[in-house]
């Protein structure tokens, strides 16, 4: 049975240095699992913050099963994340850090089941950003002088 890839964040690791990922499970309703399964979602903007005990993710997009004409839902409201306390108590303590956030970076099924990765990240100044396009640039190039040996 593998995973389902249905959405991810691009933009997280150009816009965060990631220091820890976690799985957790979401709490969806039964029209927002079946645009999960087309691939209906969108993570931009979309974070993830403590709130009294509880894990919540804000500002994540389902777009509305059509064929659910009796639910309306709204497509960005807040869900709950399923994480054990252990993994709460530990976010807690690391997002009360300075400059450090929860960023949802996948959404995907396995086993049937809806989960999402998120990470514990911390944002990058434009310098930084700079400097991971060089890096990236700079691989790319030695790869196509790799190939371009081969030929």
């Amino acid at each position: 049975m593998g995973i389902k890839l249905v959405c991810q964040n691009k933009k997280a690791r150009f816009d965060y240095f990631i220091d820890e990922v976690l799985e957790a499970g979401l709490v969806l309703l039964g029209p927002e699992v079946k645009s999960l399964r087309e691939g209906r979602a969108s993570l931009v903007d979309s974070y993830a913050r403590v709130k009294k005990g509880e894990v919540f993710l804000y500002n994540m997009h389902i777009t509305p099963y059509p064929y659910a004409h009796h639910v309306g839902l709204d497509p960005v409201r807040t869900r709950k994340l399923l994480l054990n306390k252990r993994e709460i108590r530990r976010l807690i303590g690391k997002t009360v850090e300075k400059g450090y956030t929860l960023i949802p970076t996948k959404v995907y099924f396995t086993k049937g089941r809806a989960k999402i990765e998120i990470a514990l990240a911390k944002g990058k100044r434009k310098y930084d950003k700079r400097q991971a396009l060089k890096e990236k640039e700079l691989k790319r190039d030695m790869e196509e002088a790799k190939n371009w040996d081969r030929n």
